[in-house]
């Protein structure tokens, strides 16, 4: 498959861009256990084109985690410009405009998926960014703004028209937010569009190595986008690869290993931020891990590891932990 010049293989397996989820040390993290491609958090266009610190942060990419896209966000065609030229100067490989954020903060503006619901003024800002940068450009977004107004196969070619390279649809309306199940039924009827001739990306419900390898054959995709299964488990981008290559099950990684991967992970989310900051930053990745999954009478020892202030106070419950004789078995 490739995004214009990149070429990212057969099958490849892709990080999505998550808020406050997707920063370098857990790219880098992801691109180290197989991930064939990262993406950045997505990037407010207004914030960027104001210079505002914190979103100028979001545009530091390194050499190990290539290719990466940078994902920009808004509503309005001019800013958009400006900051896809911005983005531009950062040197990412892949320029990613978010038309699919449900959340009521992006998309009640206006911005993210609530662009389903202005499709024109959708198409002027794609194809503006298009002819003002020089890489390529893609698209994230939904199969349509709810269940009346599922539309993406229309639009998937009308953004096409715009110059697009490629289009990562998530198989959820805007109304269902996170919630139901994905449906990769329209996803494959995009990718079987005779007229589609740009990669299609799938996204969404992807949990598992067979799983991914199902919507690979069944859907005809030509990549796969993991991203909230990645919380507290980036190994699985390993096991994903392995199931790609073989067809067997990579062989279950020891829960001592695992471990030290969220150790790490608490690490460089401190290093990265600073020990406070760090410590709320990977709260949700220690909050979904399965590590933690099925061992009994955990609830009180969640709280305390989901209350840490200190990376030490984290590290000696993690040592308890270890210390369960239930450790291990999930």
């Amino acid at each position: 498959m490739k995004i214009g010049q990149i070429d990212l293989g057969e099958r490849p397996v892709m990080l999505a861009p998550m808020e406050d989820v997707t920063d370098p040390a857990f790219r880098l993290m992801c691109k180290e256990f197989g991930a064939d491609m990262v993406y950045t958090e997505f990037v407010s266009a207004d914030a960027l084109i104001r210079f505002v610190s914190k979103t100028e942060q979001k545009l530091r990419i390194a050499d190990e985690e290539r290719p990466v896209a940078i994902q920009i966000y808004g509503k309005d065609t001019e800013t958009m410009v400006e900051a896809a030229r911005i983005v531009e100067r950062a040197r990412p490989d892949i320029l990613d405009l978010n038309f699919g954020c449900p959340v009521k903060r992006v998309a009640g503006k206006g911005a993210g998926a609530g662009m389903l619901r202005d499709v024109p003024k959708m198409l002027e800002i794609t194809r503006a960014v298009v002819d003002a940068v020089h890489i390529p450009v893609t698209v994230k977004t939904r199969l349509g703004w709810d269940e009346s107004d599922k539309i993406i196969v229309d639009l998937a070619e009308r953004l096409q028209d715009c110059g697009i390279a490629a289009l990562t649809i998530h198989g959820r309306t805007r109304a269902q937010m996170y919630t139901g199940e994905a449906d990769w039924t329209l996803i494959g009827e995009v990718k079987n569009n005779p007229r589609m001739y740009i990669p299609i990306i799938g996204n969404g419900d992807v949990t598992t190595p067979k799983r991914c390898k199902e919507c690979f054959d069944r859907y005809g995709v030509d990549g796969v986008m993991i991203g909230r299964a990645s919380f507290g488990r980036p190994w699985i981008f390993k096991e994903v690869k392995h199931y790609l290559r073989t067809g067997e099950e990579l062989p279950p990684l020891s829960a001592e290993w695992r471990m030290e991967v969220l150790r790490r992970q608490v690490v460089d989310s401190v290093n990265l931020l600073d020990e406070r900051r760090g410590i709320l930053h990977v709260r949700r990745h220690l909050a979904a891990s399965p590590l933690f999954k099925g061992i009994p009478n955990f609830r009180d020892t969640r709280v305390a590891m989901l209350r840490a202030e200190t990376k030490e106070e984290l590290f000696r419950i993690f040592d308890d932990i270890a210390r369960l004789p239930q450790f291990g078995e999930q």
